[in-house]
């Protein structure tokens, strides 16, 4: 989804749930707005989002704080999570810091690895404006059985490979 990456094609049924989340996420997740975080991509089972780095986003050591690339990629995985339009909620998450930011733009790509009907797993590969890998990050949903907005309809089954 990043400018070396193909851009993932919405089927014409899928666009108006696609709008919908896009509009979801980024006017309603109130803690991802406050973080400056912003939505470029969603797709079934992806996204891609974005936080430039302002100073309140340093720790003591200059670095960007682990708890705002958390949140950054936690972001992009609920967006991701929630793409097929069955509320899904974080049960289980890690991540791993790779190299340290200071200045510029991050990334975060969510993609789907496994769903199945009640739990999804995906991977958050965060990246620096420079491409360069900064963080990893894994995490697990219990997808509930009821729909992520109005009009929206939960999936009853799903598929249990690769999205």
């Amino acid at each position: 989804m990043s400018g070396s990456r193909p851009q993932v094609e919405e089927q014409p049924e899928q666009a108006p749930a696609m709008e919908r989340i896009r509009t979801l996420f980024s006017a309603e997740d109130r803690f991802a707005r406050h973080s400056g975080i912003e939505l470029l991509e969603a797709a079934p089972g992806q996204a891609r989002v974005t936080m430039e780095i302002r100073p309140f986003h340093l720790n003591a050591a200059g670095t960007v704080h682990g708890g705002a690339i958390f949140t950054l990629a936690d972001f992009a995985f609920a967006v991701a999570s929630n793409s097929h339009g069955t509320l899904a909620l974080g049960i289980s998450t890690s991540i791993s810091f790779l190299k340290g930011a200071s200045t510029g733009r991050l990334f975060a790509e969510a993609r789907e690895v496994a769903r199945t009907p009640r739990l999804a797993t995906y991977t958050v590969t965060v990246t620096n404006d420079g491409d360069e890998v900064v963080a990893l990050f894994q995490g697990t949903v219990y997808r509930k059985k009821e729909a992520l907005f109005p009009g929206a309809v939960a999936e009853e089954t799903a598929g249990n490979g690769c999205a």
